[in-house]
């Protein structure tokens, strides 16, 4: 991971996380796309945060949200781009991160003083350049529901859906196979698309932006360094315990050896 190449800027697209951010930085468009997402019209955005951070691990480490945002309905909509990187469907384990994502977002609910009854409605959606289930439809779709009777829905407010960006069937809107297709190729083919490819184009050509994307390589490759050399020094240390314990051992042999030749 540490020797990953880094993308040149001028060649990142909107699956990229960080040209992702950015241009979902745009409340209209980042509207339209989660209303394209959901088939369904929501509020006006407001509270939009793109790699929000939340300190609540035991160690402090940071827990990053690619696209936060609250509408005027107060609902919450939590969007994240998935690439695989090289690494396995199972490796990245999503349904363990959404299930961690969404309790990140109610404790920092909760935190602020609110009341567990007034918790929002809250959306997380993975936007997967990959089949992340492996069963070929076009979307996940997660409610909490009754085992011994699936029509009664616990109504907790949360969903969680994953995306197959790579879906190629014909029984979903043309918007949404639309929006796969550029995802996954990056030629628009209908307004929405074709706004968003202007901002990634402009996006390119934006200085502030080139610099805050090296920052963020910098500062990952540092971290990464720094776990690197944390385990390194965990399997010295874990080799020395076992040297001397393989020495201890051996001693003691030693000394069974000797008390059993003067028996």
């Amino acid at each position: 991971m540490g020797e990953k190449r880094l993308k040149k800027f001028e060649e990142l697209m909107f699956r990229d996380d960080f040209m992702f951010g950015k241009v979902m930085e745009d409340s209209q468009l980042c509207r339209e796309v989660l209303e394209c997402l959901l088939h369904r019209t929501i509020g006006n955005l407001h509270e939009l945060e793109t790699q929000k951070e939340f300190r609540y691990t035991s160690e402090g480490k940071l827990i990053r949200l690619d696209v936060y945002n609250k509408d005027s309905n107060k609902a919450i909509y939590d969007t994240e781009m998935q690439n695989l990187n090289n690494k396995s469907i199972e490796w990245h384990q999503l349904p363990k991160r959404s299930r961690f994502y969404q309790g990140a977002i109610d404790i920092d609910y909760m935190n602020k003083g609110n009341s567990y009854k007034s918790l929002p409605e809250c959306n997380i959606l993975f936007l997967c350049t990959f089949d992340p289930f492996k069963k070929g439809y076009s979307q996940y779709t997660f409610h909490e529901r009754c085992d011994e009777n699936t029509q009664v829905l616990l109504e907790d407010g949360t969903s969680k859906i994953f995306y197959n960006c790579l879906y190629d069937g014909n029984d979903i809107s043309d918007d949404l196979r639309i929006l796969y297709e550029y995802i996954n190729t990056g030629k628009p083919d209908n307004d929405l698309t074709k706004r968003i490819d202007k901002a990634v184009d402009n996006g390119r050509k934006n200085e502030v932006w080139r610099t805050q994307y090296m920052k963020e390589w910098v500062i990952i490759q540092d971290a990464i360094e720094e776990e690197r050399e944390e385990k390194e020094k965990a399997q010295a240390r874990a080799k020395s315990a076992e040297d001397r314990a393989t020495k201890a051992e051996a001693r003691v042999k030693e000394l069974e050896a000797i008390i059993a030749s003067m028996s």
